[in-house]
């Protein structure tokens, strides 16, 4: 219990707050790095993960190979970047690029080699060239699932940055080594505080974001599949062909 007070009375100090290290400076440095690893994944992966899934062909290989990444700590490569020269965050960026891929790649194929043959027979029926039928067709069928994997990938990334203030670099984890080197236990408790309410508030806002860019017709037949069907009930009306009764009926419809 003294460890959540110490914690509050850190949080609630202001001078904590402001400053070149201050919580508010390295937010924004959390985020910035944040925002540039998954830019610098996203350019790798998005259009890796369109072509494999459009081509509906070699996307399992390309999947396999992006999530054997994951089977490299993090700590482990930046590690391995810092002794390469490379310290603060720009090994972070690099670092997180790399962990940022497999989410991005898999969900990117999985969402359009998921899409209907039928659609696609269809569309390509009409005319629709290749380039057209993953513009107007595919892709938007296949945004839920590319948008999921956004998600999934900033805020992973998010609670992967602090790892930065192990090789230099400025974020929330600054305020967590800053604590474990001062054997301040309750700023150690407020810095992993910050840091998952940061990812809880990015997670919130991306899934609005998630909804928002889904096209409005993708959204209404997921919702008609998701709502269970019920049965009759005494207040729902009769169907007719229940109730039509010839001469001599029973009242059975044969």
């Amino acid at each position: 219990m003294d460890l959540l007070t110490e914690a509050f009375a850190w949080l609630n100090d202001p001078l904590n707050w402001t400053g070149r290290n201050g919580v508010l400076a390295l937010t924004a440095a959390h985020v910035q790095v944040t925002l540039v690893a998954v830019l610098l994944a996203a350019a790798v992966a998005l259009p890796a993960g369109v072509a494999l899934g459009h081509a509906r062909r070699g996307g399992t290989l390309g999947v396999v190979v992006a999530n054997t990444t994951r089977a490299l700590p993090t700590l482990a490569l930046l590690t391995l970047l810092a002794s390469a020269g490379l310290f603060g965050n720009t090994a972070t960026v690099l670092a997180c690029a790399v962990f940022a891929v497999p989410p991005l790649l898999t969900n990117t194929v999985t969402g359009l080699a998921g899409v209907d043959r039928d659609v696609l027979d269809a569309a390509r029926g009409l005319g629709m060239s290749g380039p057209r039928r993953l513009w107007l067709v595919e892709l938007p069928l296949a945004v839920p699932l590319v948008a999921a994997g956004v998600r999934t990938a900033v805020v992973q990334v998010l609670a992967t940055v602090p790892l930065a203030a192990l090789v230099g670099g400025r974020s929330l984890g600054s305020v967590v080594v800053s604590g474990f080197a001062t054997q301040r236990y309750g700023q150690v408790l407020a810095g992993g505080l910050l840091v998952a309410a940061l990812c809880l508030v990015a997670e919130g806002l991306l899934a609005l974001a998630q909804r928002t860019v889904t096209p409005r017709g993708v959204r209404e037949a997921a919702g008609r599949g998701r709502r269970p069907r019920r049965g009759l009930t005494a207040a729902d009306p009769v169907p007719a062909v229940a109730t039509a009764r010839g001469p001599g009926s029973n009242g059975i419809t044969r």
